[in-house]
């Protein structure tokens, strides 16, 4: 059934797994969506009647074939909005994140293929995350979370995550991009690498960025 709230679970649950392996479970898809617990409860069951998901009682959660391609399509509506916003309309990727949860549900799949027609068909978006294909099929090489690369890890940032506004400015204010290379020095500190492969300047990033922002293995 087209709901923009089924759409909503199966995109966190999507999410969940994209940047590591362990599967949701039923409390932390509660705090992620701001649910009562009974509620997501009652969602799930009604998902997994639907064939959009897997669950056992109190287990982890895990979508289907057929959730995975529905969670895909939407996934691949939010961040072609998002880049086509950044690129064609000046936005900052801090402001991308609530203007696409409204168009992701309002435009045609007409204007959409015009959209990804126009940017080029982009692989990803201005944050780093993966732009599914038509057929929902996504790019991604092996990564590392900041937090866990050890110091000395040379590598280009791939990706950082979009939930934090306030983090973002803050990578941006330092001068760190998706696409940037960088080699590890702390836990949330980087060495920037200059255009022309010389060692550039040393950036100290806000502690939460440890959790925020992948490298290229």
């Amino acid at each position: 059934m087209p709901s923009p709230a089924v759409d909503d679970y199966l995109k966190t649950i999507y999410h969940h797994t994209e940047w590591q392996d362990d599967r949701i479970t039923p409390s932390q898809l509660a705090a992620e969506l701001g649910l009562a617990p009974s509620s997501v409860t009652e969602m799930v069951q009604k998902l997994a009647a639907q064939g959009l998901v897997t669950h056992r009682p109190y287990g982890p959660i895990a979508l289907s074939e057929a959730g995975e391609r529905r969670a895909a399509a939407i996934i691949r509506r939010h961040r072609l909005i998002e880049t086509w916003l950044v690129r064609e309309y000046g936005y900052a990727w801090d402001e991308v994140h609530d203007e696409a949860e409204v168009l992701e549900h309002a435009i045609s799949d007409r204007l959409l293929e015009g959209i990804d027609e126009r940017l080029g068909r982009p692989r990803f978006d201005p944050h780093g995350d993966a732009i599914p294909d038509a057929d929902g099929h996504v790019h991604r090489e092996p990564f590392v979370l900041l937090g866990a690369a050890p110091v000395g890890h040379v590598g280009r940032v791939l990706r950082v995550s979009d939930r934090d506004p306030e983090l973002l400015r803050a990578v941006e204010t330092a001068g760190v991009a998706v696409g940037a290379i960088v080699t590890v020095t702390d836990a949330a500190s980087l060495r920037m690498t200059t255009d022309d492969g010389a060692d550039g300047a040393e950036v100290a990033l806000p502690a939460a960025a440890a959790g925020a922002v992948w490298l290229s293995a």
